[in-house]
């Protein structure tokens, strides 16, 4: 499984922090960690352990910036 984050809709409510608190995190600027990593598109394969997290976060997302891709 593969989970992607769109960070042109991200806006940094962080919410995916909450729910996947082991995959996403916010800088010390408030915005998502991953940023540091990637400025569109962040794509990343998903340990079985982790796909529930990570699809809590895409469903709580408020602007439906995270996919999880089986």
């Amino acid at each position: 499984m593969r989970v992607e984050v769109d960070l042109k809709k991200c806006q940094d409510h962080g919410q995916c922090v909450y729910a996947a608190p082991e995959l996403f995190a916010l800088d010390e600027r408030g915005r998502l960690s991953l940023r540091n990593e990637a400025t569109e598109l962040y794509t990343a394969e998903l340990d079985a352990a982790n796909v529930d997290e990570v699809q809590e976060a895409a469903d709580v997302c408020p602007l439906q910036a995270i996919t999880v891709h089986e």
